[in-house]
């Protein structure tokens, strides 16, 4: 992998230093070297001493006075041990030719090394060839300092180190030539070795010893494997071994796993009995909490003494804790056929904060023989169950009745006891029935008819109504819960009763002020302002069927007529066909089927998306046409857009769009993302892949099934899994991953990638980062650079939706209104944004392939996917990347390249690889 990807990104991983390798080193030689010398008048072999008189072998040459030198010295057969890169250090000294008297002009004081690569041993003193062709030339070599004195003990020598490096290496192994052509001089050592990163443990993972790459720049992936005790928290966990030997680049760790402690850094120890651990990751052992123990190491978690508890909701640090004693003090308050309880909170609370009461109704006879549970009309208020406050009311009792109420007393861990719940029981008996029940107060007319007039409501309020009947002998059961809400200016309610008119009928009307699901059963989706359509969830509803028959038109299943299946949904296959209503032409449509043995929650599910698209009218919104539920498969019909998903139709149509047109693909998302956004409607999956096309170019939001956030069984790529189920990371707001804070501004989030994704033309976001890449990287401020020949008007709206605070990010009417402008003023569009040589971004901008990764033009073709032109480039002539990098329009249009946008892109490139060849002369080369 280059390393300018990665160079931005990382700091250096402190580790301990690089390591070589020695494959050969001269210096070590008991015995003749054994080398081939050509000419036998050239290189000698000699013993000698190096200057700190350590007795050495040498090879030397001195033929300074004879014309045209040629002499070549051939080292054994080197095996390379699998190295890519082999580095060559050269101990040598040369005589000053100005100190060498009469000495002819020919005279040198350098020398040239040669590699050849070779998977056998094919060069020996007999059979030894000797021309240039065959070698690699590494580099000449020049003397920094050349001695020319010369002392009592004979010449003052003064050493030379040079160090060179050649590669990628593929072969077993290769030998070493050194070229003399009229040089004074000797080798006193060669060492042949190369470079790895040394084994380390980092982030609690261990890396092996890793050689490094084919080239000085190179990046070499290193897998990391955990230390004992500990688990993945990144996956996947890596370094990088750059071309010195040094570990770059941290990616992924590791951490303690649950009952170990991290110790002197890079070790797991057991926690020691007494103590727990209930997590992975980097803290430390705990004591075990009051009442509770842990008799083995490593513990995750302390058990609680008998009698002692844990609730659902308690954490592994908190203390165990034990269930309530009854409460104490029971009074009652008998009013007809209603009844006030109080009483005192228990003794014990068990170590709880989150004592709550439940209250058991019992009526029973009165000889007190048998008793059985209430009927279901008893009203408990505020509940029965779950009673925060030491009293409640409890009314709709038969008159002249024996009740037993028993109170429980529970907490947190009370279902953990074996034990039934401490609880105090009273009996009371109720007086003669009341009159008219009306709440709040509130006039009421038409009694003795099936209808009613209420009135004296406030405006803009939802009220829950119950009605039933009294005669002589008592009352009878409410009926079901109806849920109404009154107009902002007409604040009266008419209310009919199927019940005879011969009986008086008793109204218990409620107002329900509360936001969220209403305690008395009822949706309480009238919110917004007035004259304002808003979003209704239809989870909110009860009984889901009743949310598709509000919103949903029934079809019947003999005006639809299947013709062929054009891909497979979440539930089922997804068809073309066609819909023809009585009175109404002949239209396509698409079908999305669920597919046979489903369960009830599955049917919910997959009608839960009707019920949501029924909702909405937009041209920019993909149309319900309704649904078929009264026969099977049951069916979704929309309308249906002949271009498919709007990813797949640009990926088919690469340049083929002028700038204008993809400027009004985005406008009219935009436009449909803002009709949701007015209806506070949230999309959560606003992704090219969801927007679908038709045969006009006109771009409509689609997949509104929100089961994929209620559940993790999704296998689709694009999605990863988080807290609550699956989120399409690369499409979604930092906010919304990390907190699950979905809002119409994380939807601008994702509508700033749809627009990077159009003007690439479908382009991966991200390309192939892994999803936690992704992620780190958002978090470090990188953001996606413009595609080719991107406005910068454009990519700075993206900038703008991918600001880091939701709140300054441009709202869809904002937006809806920017690309108006610029479809009124196509000038301002010209200004293409820069993509830098060297990105200034935390990562590389990979839209722009790296000419020195090809090794063909095919190659390069692929990599900027204009595949479709590789025999027009290769019977053409232009069959390398040297070729290709000289072509002009002309040459395009010569060989068949006739799309504007196509020859574009592919000229783009072209400069792009001039670029880089003049940046790298050796590759030029």
């Amino acid at each position: 992998m280059a390393v300018d990807l990665f160079a931005l990104l990382c700091v250096l991983v402190t580790a301990s230093s690089a390591m070589e390798e020695t494959v050969m080193d001269t210096r070590v030689a008991t015995a003749e070297l054994g080398w081939t010398a050509y000419p036998n008048s050239g290189w000698e072999e000699v013993s000698g001493y190096d200057e700190n008189l350590n007795t050495i072998r040498t090879y030397q040459v001195c033929n300074v006075f004879e014309p045209s030198q040629n002499n070549w010295l051939l080292t054994t057969f080197i095996d390379r041990r699998g190295a890519q890169r082999i580095y060559v250090e050269i101990r040598f000294t040369v005589r000053d030719c100005s100190s060498i008297p009469n000495v002819p002009g020919s005279c040198k004081e350098t020398f040239n090394l040669y590699y050849y690569e070779t998977d056998a041993v094919i060069a020996t003193k007999g059979t030894a060839f000797w021309m240039e062709a065959p070698y690699l030339k590494v580099d000449t070599i020049a003397a920094d300092e050349s001695f020319s004195q010369v002392d009592f003990g004979g010449r003052l020598m003064k050493v030379n180190t040079e160090v060179r490096s050649f590669g990628p290496l593929s072969k077993n192994g290769f030998y070493l030539a050194f070229q003399d052509y009229g040089a004074c001089m000797s080798l006193l050592s060669v060492r042949v070795f190369y470079k790895k990163c040394p084994s380390v443990v980092q982030n609690f993972a261990i890396f092996p010893e890793t050689m490094t790459g084919a080239e000085s720049t190179s990046l070499v992936i290193a897998r990391g494997v955990c230390i004992p005790n500990s688990e993945e928290v990144d996956v996947p966990i890596k370094l990088y071994c750059n071309g010195d030997g040094e570990w770059m680049v941290p990616i992924g760790s590791c951490t303690c796993k649950a009952g170990f402690e991290p110790d002197n850094g890079n070790v797991c120890r057991a926690c020691p009995p007494g103590t727990f651990k209930s997590t992975q990751g980097p803290g430390l052992c705990l004591q075990c909490p009051p009442n509770s123990r842990s008799t083995a190491e490593a513990a995750t978690i302390c058990v609680c003494r008998n009698g002692y508890y844990r609730g659902d909701g308690d954490q592994p640090d908190e203390p165990c804790t034990s269930v309530p004693s009854s409460p104490r003090n029971v009074i009652s308050i008998v009013n007809e056929t209603s009844v006030i309880l109080e009483w005192h909170s228990p003794r014990e609370t068990g170590g709880r904060e989150d004592v709550v009461y439940n209250i058991v109704c019992k009526k029973c006879r009165a000889d007190r023989r048998s008793c059985s549970h209430c009927d279901d009309n008893v009203d408990f208020v505020p509940r029965q169950l779950g009673l925060t406050d030491t009293r409640v009311f409890i009314s709709n009792l038969w008159a002249h009745t024996l009740y037993s109420f028993e109170i429980q007393a529970v907490n947190g861990v009370s279902n953990r006891s074996p034990y039934p719940s401490q609880h105090v029981s009273i009996d009371i008996t109720t007086n003669q029935a009341g009159k008219w029940l009306l709440r709040p107060r509130l006039m009421m007319t038409g009694r003795q008819t099936n209808t009613a007039r209420v009135e004296g409501l406030r405006p803009g309020t939802v009220y829950v109504v119950q009605v039933r009947a009294r005669t002589v002998a008592g009352f009878g059961k409410y009926s079901s819960k109806m849920c109404f809400q009154t107009l902002t200016d007409e604040c009266c309610l008419l209310l009919e009763s199927s019940l005879s008119t011969l009986v008086v009928l008793e109204l218990s009307l409620r107002a329900d002020m509360s936001n969220c699901p209403s305690p008395l059963g009822c949706p309480t989706h009238f919110s917004g302002s007035p004259g304002m359509k808003i979003y209704i969830d239809p989870f909110t509803y009860e009984d889901p069927n009743e949310a598709v028959r509000e919103f949903a038109k029934e079809i019947d299943v003999s005006t639809v007529k299947i013709e062929e299946v054009i891909g497979a949904g979440e539930f089922g296959e997804v068809y073309k066909g066609r819909l023809k209503l009585p009175g109404k032409r002949e239209i396509y449509v698409a079908i999305k089927t669920l597919k046979a043995g489903y369960a009830e929650k599955q049917r919910r599910d997959f009608l839960a998306e009707a019920s949501i698209m029924g909702q909405f009218d937009h041209p920019n919104i993909i149309r319900l046409e309704g649904v078929v539920t009264k026969s099977r498969p049951v069916m979704i019909v929309t309308e249906f857009m002949e271009n498919g998903a709007l990813d797949s139709f640009l990926r088919q149509n690469d340049g083929q769009f002028t700038v204008i047109q993809l400027v009004g693909m985005m406008r009219g998302i935009s436009a449909g993302m803002k009709y949701l956004s007015e209806m506070n409607y949230v999309h959560r999956d606003l992704a090219a892949r969801n927007i679908l096309v038709n045969s006009n170019l006109v771009c409509k939001v689609s997949d509104f099934g929100l089961s994929r956030y209620l559940q993790d069984d999704t296998s689709d790529p694009s999605y990863t899994s988080s807290l609550g189920g699956k989120i399409p990371v690369r499409w979604t707001a930092p906010e919304a991953i990390a907190y699950r804070k979905f809002t119409s501004a994380s939807d601008v989030w994702s509508y700033g990638i749809v627009m990077w994704e159009v003007m690439s033309f479908g382009e991966r976001p991200y390309w192939d980062m892994s999803n936690q890449d992704v992620i780190n990287a958002i978090e470090q401020d990188y953001r996606l650079p413009p595609p080719m020949d991107c406005p910068s008007a454009l990519h700075q709206l993206m900038l703008d939706c991918w600001q880091k605070d939701r709140n300054v990010r441009p709202r869809f009417s904002d937006i809806v209104s920017t690309l108006d402008k610029m479809i009124r003023n196509p000038t301002s569009l010209k200004a293409v944004a820069n993509i830098p040589a060297v990105p200034s971004q935390p990562l590389l901008d990979r839209s722009i392939p790296d000419f020195n990764s090809f090794s063909s033009v095919e190659d390069w073709l692929a990599a900027i996917k204009m595949s479709q032109y590789r025999d027009n480039f290769l019977n053409s002539g232009f069959t390398s990347l040297q070729l290709v990098a000289q072509m002009t329009s002309e040459d395009l249009l010569r060989i068949g390249v006739t799309l504007a946008g196509h020859q574009k892109k592919i000229l783009s490139n072209i400069q792009t690889m001039r670029v880089q060849m003049s940046q790298s002369p050796t590759t030029m080369a």
